[in-house]
């Protein structure tokens, strides 16, 4: 199994979390514990789950169980993006462009653990 570094998913993630993290420092002050924290919290959990699954890849069903968080965490940040966008908070520009970067992340994390499993013959 190769390393979490080398995987382009964990690389796009990983530099989507930073975006993130950007971004929400521009909410207002009110949501610094709210909405702010929330997406800052989702897009973090994508690169940290895939470092842990495989950090930790004694057997792919345990990658498997890690990848499953990281897209459960990928479809949250979808919610999150839209509230964000509704609320104002992120230009409705920007939510087309990262909206695109997270859809295709919940894709190859969705693609990722098919090929998982296939090695397996699950």
């Amino acid at each position: 199994m190769q390393s979490y570094r080398e995987l382009v998913v964990y690389r796009k993630s990983y530099e989507m979390a930073k975006e993130i993290n950007r971004i929400a420092k521009e909410f207002p002050e009110d949501e610094r514990y709210g909405l702010a924290s929330q997406i800052k919290r989702a897009s973090t959990s994508i690169p940290l789950n895939i470092a842990e699954g495989y950090g930790k890849a004694e057997r792919g069903k345990e990658v498997l169980r890690y990848l499953s968080m990281a897209r459960g965490s990928s479809a949250e940040m979808e919610v999150l993006l839209s509230f964000s966008t509704d609320f104002g908070y992120i230009s409705e520009k920007e939510y087309k462009i990262l909206i695109a970067r997270q859809e295709e992340i919940g894709r190859m994390l969705t693609g990722l653990m098919r090929s998982l499993r296939e090695r397996e013959g699950r």
